[in-house]
């Protein structure tokens, strides 16, 4: 009987994975020094950003995505 992987907590917290499999993560610089950003600015770090690449495939692995 095979053992069920675990998923990384912290990556789970970080990464979500979308019905398709599509693995999205928050821009950076969104968390503090607002005053000096521009509105639009602000409004673009809001907006999830996919994760591509090998990254995107060892992610996947670790948040026991099945793509």
């Amino acid at each position: 009987m095979k053992t069920k992987q675990k998923i990384r907590k912290a990556l789970s917290k970080r990464f979500r994975i979308t019905p398709k499999g599509k693995i999205l993560r928050l821009h950076s610089g969104g968390r503090h020094l607002r005053r000096r950003k521009s509105r639009k600015q602000k409004r673009r770090l809001k907006k999830p950003i996919e994760v591509k690449g090998r990254l995107a495939i060892k992610l996947r692995k670790l948040l026991g995505g099945k793509k």
